[in-house]
Order: structure tokens, then sequence, then C-alpha cells
């Protein structure tokens, strides 16, 4: 079938690429799979002969519809819909999620599991390797999109796969990522919104130092910024891609911390 290029289709057959993907989210006979974007069916197929049940959600009414026909007998459920827009509650605990995604909705789809009120217990993917590369950078290389990820679950790499095993070949390769899920601990006074409201500061003028950009970002005096980050064992001189999300945390306890005793 030919790819509609506005959705960013790039079909994938290669055996042990789709195994593999299969094998980083440890797919085995009790998981039920939430399947984005199976295009062609041929990742769904190495999911049907692992899993309990796959349902795969379709963007493309053409494909939607072609699909159920491929796998008559299968417990296959194919949702016509916007992933972006899928509603997971009536999903069992502990579902996975797997996909091959267009490059164009990778950080929507992984903020999107990521911040569910019912997350996935692990969701691996198959992406640009460059953003793969980003989603599971450590300190020295952050980004919003890491820390994103990386609040919630605990990030791992899987293989590159270059842009040749596809048909079209997209313009870049691609690698495998898989987020395996956890609580988001977080310290007391601290909510998620504020984290990422410190996050952003600190990354709104990513090149300058954390006194200058968290300043500007907060519209705070940059001497009020550095005696907080020195508060949380941070150093004012760092950028924020050095920081861990650990120290985040701390920033953030410590910025909640005067914030309350400044208002009582």
């Amino acid at each position: 079938m030919p790819t509609k290029k506005h959705l960013g289709q790039h079909w994938l057959k290669d055996r042990y690429v789709l195994d593999h993907i299969a094998d980083c989210a440890d797919v085995g006979p009790d998981d039920v799979v939430l399947e984005v974007g199976p295009g062609l069916g041929t990742l769904t197929s190495v999911l049907l002969a692992r899993a309990k049940k796959v349902i795969a959600v379709e963007f493309d009414k053409d494909l939607a519809r072609k699909l159920p026909g491929q796998f008559p007998g299968k417990n296959l459920d194919v949702v016509h819909s916007d992933i972006l827009e899928f509603d997971m509650r009536g999903l069992p605990e502990g579902y996975k999620v797997v996909a091959n995604i267009p490059y164009y909705i990778t950080s929507k789809i992984i903020q999107k599991f990521m911040t569910s009120e019912h997350k996935p217990s692990v969701v691996t993917l198959l992406i640009q390797k460059e953003v793969a590369e980003r989603v599971a950078a450590a300190p020295g290389n952050m980004s919003i999109l890491a820390i994103g990820a990386q609040l919630y679950a605990d990030a791992s790499l899987g293989d590159v796969v270059p842009a040749e095993f596809f048909t079209p070949p997209p313009k870049v390769d691609s690698q495998v990522v898989t987020l395996r899920t956890r609580p988001a601990t977080l310290p007391v006074g601290v909510d998620e919104q504020l984290i990422f409201r410190l996050v952003k500061a600190g990354f709104s003028a990513k090149r300058k130092k954390l006194r200058t950009s968290i300043g500007g970002g907060l519209g705070i005096d940059k001497a009020q910024v550095e005696v907080l980050l020195r508060e949380a064992n941070i150093s004012p001189d760092d950028r924020a891609e050095a920081l861990s999300i650990e120290q985040w945390k701390n920033f953030a306890a410590v910025y909640s911390a005067r914030h309350r005793d400044s208002v009582t």
C-alpha cells in the first residue's frame, strides 16, 4: 500500500527489528498491548503472537478498515482514532504501549503516556535516533523532553535501525527507546506543575547559567536565585542541561518552602 506522506508513514518489515521491539517491551502471554499506528500490521503480527490481546489505534481510516481482516480469529481490537485523543481509562492495569510512530508526534505521545492518570507499565517506541538519545539522556545533556520522560520512568535505549530498513526510507536513522514507568515521588509541598515551571524557566535560556536563566524565566532577581540554588546544593554556574531529576526536585523543594515562608 502506498504511504501517505502527510501522516509520516514509513513501513518496517524486518523481522529481527520487529522482534527486538517486542523484546524491549518484554511482551508476554499475560500482556494487553496498546499499539500506536499499526500501519500494515507487521509489528501487530509479532505482538499478537506473544500477547494476550492487542488494541491497535490507527489514524488512517483505510488502514484501520483493512487491518482486522489480516488477523482472523486473533484477539485484536482496531480503533480508528487519533492516539492523542484516545482514552486509556478502559485499559487494564499494567498495559504496555509498543509502537513505530511518526517522528512529528513523538514528544506529544511521550507526554500523553507519562502524564496520564492511567499510565502504562512500559512504553517502547521506535523513533528518530536523535530524539531517542534525548529521551534517555543523562545529566550533562538533559532537555525538557528528557525530564518529562524520566520524572515518571526509567529510560533505556535499544537497537539503532538504519533508514534503509524502512519503505520509503526516512531521512534519518531510528532507535528503540523504552520507558518503564514508576511513581513520580516528589518532595512535600512540590507538585508536577511546579517542577515543570522551574524546568521551563531553567531551559528558557539554556546557554546561560542557571542564576540567569531561572531568574529571567521566573522574573526574580539573580541574587535571590543564587541563594535558592546554593541551598539546594546546586551551583549557580551550572546550566539547565547539567541537572539531574533529583536536583530539580531539591530545587523545587527549596523554592516551595521559601515561597510558603514568604506567604505566611
